[in-house]
């Protein structure tokens, strides 16, 4: 047994116990879920016995895997990782580090493909074996991508100049979190490695000359990250997409480009980030608070003014050089908009896929311009108000939208009517990952008594199910009257026998005894849940009982989160822990 923070320990601010199979490795996954809407529950249908295997049957492998064994690779990369300050670097280390400068070191990496030598250098980043004289023997020349984010202490400018020398053919580079990284040396990397695709710039000490050089250098550059670096402002990214001197557009192959948590740089933002937006013709993600009040500025005209005194064209003439109006931009993922600006984003931005939302407390009059997203696959949708919205107000944009989404996030809707869960999902039978934080609906009548619960939950809810569901999340913390309690109940049985793809599985918070919802689903013929690797129950009401079926049940779960499970003892767990080391199954629990 060892104490460490979970995800959902970190999620919900506690660290969890974990027990893990005989090597301790964490599980992995993805979430996952869906439900749709139909009829109240009542006693469970036809079919409810779980099928055996025959004669002539394949068993089922257990729940979870046995550990499977290590491929030779990732052994080999294992005793490297073991080794590599002891054996393959101490000759180097204690002979030549400080005493001499090589352009280049043949040494026993070199015959290596390049993917394994950044996954040596990840492994080694990780578990922090990582040492200045490993990443001198680790840079070489036939290297195509290049991550130092699990060292950035590590990279100096001494490393940052071998890389230049070195790495010529990279096409993609990450440097997050590298600030000890002058930005001479950054300029120096972007002028000298011109194959560059990829660039990762996050919290370093990137400047307007770093993005003036990957600018004019970089010319193949699709995706650029300056996200938190403290010298850049909006301001400054104009020197990415132009060059004032020669007059010329900069990056034009950009796509991606973050720049999330910048120095603010007053009433320019705006006009700035709508020069960089008309300025790259190709791109398709700005990431960027202020981007939404830039649309409004380009949709509304206000292009007025003349080109500066830095050399940069007005506003108004990269807009002509762009064909409009009227105006149109490649933009595919729009975030951090509120309800007034969804219009005026939709005119600008017609090809849209991923839009995230704010709304207010008002009239829904922003939401009509959704539907006319003809491409809108990703949505996102928050409240503002303290109360939130009722979660029924949001069943006609579904039904607009609704089946051409993969994912839906909702958070701050309030559960008022009990069957607006179902019949949300039900509009949306092509999800692949949904989340939502929901707000309990208010109590009912003390005096009011509790609907009788069924034996056995109906799983014909969601007739149609969601087939292609990968990830389900629900977060629903605090009492829920009884009605409700049935059908959410009763949804989320049909949801879990109807996904067959789903993978990654949270209910988070569920003041609802869910015992009766799993043995339901697990005892159900197919039999369902077999593609699930990660289950977090959290704060759900949910007993040993669950997770023992769990344990005896078909499918592929490596990842088991039981915190803070109020039915879920000490004495189950210790039985958890050791049927998993007995079994020597693959599976990681946390518990507390």
């Amino acid at each position: 047994m060892r104490t460490e923070q979970s995800d959902a320990g970190r999620a919900w601010g506690r660290p969890a116990v974990r027990a893990a199979g005989r090597d301790g490795r964490d599980g992995t996954g993805r979430d996952g879920a869906r439900s749709g809407a139909g009829r109240c529950p009542v006693g469970a249908g036809p079919g409810g016995r779980r099928k055996r295997a025959g004669p002539g049957r394949a068993q089922p492998l257990p729940m979870p895997r046995r550990k499977a064994v290590p491929a030779l690779g990732s052994l080999c990369l294992q005793s490297l990782v073991q080794h590599m300050q002891s054996v393959w670097v101490k000759d180097y280390s204690e002979n030549y580090l400080d005493e001499y400068s090589f352009r280049f070191v043949m040494g026993p990496f070199n015959d290596l493909a390049g993917s394994l030598v950044q996954d040596l250098i990840r492994l080694l980043g990780e578990s922090r074996r990582l040492s200045r004289a490993a990443l001198h023997l680790l840079l070489l020349p036939h290297l195509q991508e290049l991550s130092l984010r699990y060292c950035p202490s590590l990279v100096s400018n001494a490393i940052g100049q071998l890389i230049t020398v070195r790495c010529k053919s990279l096409s993609a580079l990450d440097l997050h979190g590298c600030s000890r990284l002058s930005a001479d040396v950054l300029v120096d990397l972007a002028e000298e490695l011109p194959l560059l695709s990829r660039l990762g710039l996050a919290e370093t000490q990137a400047n307007v000359q770093v993005l003036a050089a990957v600018g004019s250098s970089c010319r193949r550059l699709r995706e650029l990250d300056v996200s938190r670096c403290r010298k850049v402002t909006p301001r400054a990214l104009r020197h990415l997409a132009y060059d004032p001197l020669e007059r010329t557009p900069g990056c034009p192959a950009l796509r991606v480009l973050l720049a999330r948590g910048l120095e603010p740089a007053g009433g320019d933002a705006v006009s700035a980030l709508a020069f960089v937006l008309l300025a790259l013709p190709l791109l398709e993600v700005l990431a960027h608070g202020d981007v939404p009040a830039a649309l409004g500025l380009l949709h509304a005209g206000r292009l007025d003014g003349d080109a500066d005194a830095d050399g940069f064209p007005s506003l108004r003439e990269l807009a002509r050089r762009r064909g409009g109006p009227p105006l149109a931009l490649p933009l595919r993922r729009l975030e951090e908009l509120t309800e007034p600006e969804l219009p005026a984003a939709r005119a600008v931005c017609p090809d849209a896929e991923e839009v995230s939302a704010c709304l207010g407390d008002g009239p829904t009059d922003g939401w009509d311009a959704l539907p006319r997203w003809g491409r809108l696959a990703r949505l996102g949708l928050s409240c503002a108000g303290p109360r939130g919205r009722a979660l029924c107000e949001a069943l006609p944009l579904a039904r607009g939208v609704g089946p051409r989404l993969q994912t839906l996030a909702l958070h701050g809707f309030l559960l008022e009517d009990e069957l607006a869960l179902c019949a949300l999902l039900g509009c949306c039978p092509n999800l692949r990952d949904f989340s939502a934080e929901l707000l309990p609906p208010p109590r009912g009548r003390p005096d009011a008594e509790p609907p009788e619960e069924p034996p056995r939950w109906d799983t014909e809810l969601l007739p149609r199910g969601l087939p292609r569901l990968r990830s389900f999340s629900l977060a629903l913390p605090g009492p829920v009257p009884a009605p409700h309690g049935l059908l959410l109940r009763a949804t989320l049985a049909s949801l879990l026998c109807r996904s067959p793809r789903l993978q990654s599985l949270r209910l988070l918070g569920i003041a609802l005894p869910l015992d009766s919802v799993f043995e339901t689903v697990l005892t159900a013929p197919g039999p369902p849940l077999q593609e699930l690797q990660e289950l977090s129950l959290v704060e759900s009401r949910v007993s040993g009982r669950t997770v023992r079926l769990l344990l005896a049940s078909d499918g592929r779960l490596r990842r088991l989160d039981v915190s803070r499970c109020r039915d879920v003892h000490r004495r189950d767990y210790d039985g958890f822990l050791q049927a998993v080391r007995k079994q020597r199954l693959d599976l990681d629990i946390a518990w507390e």
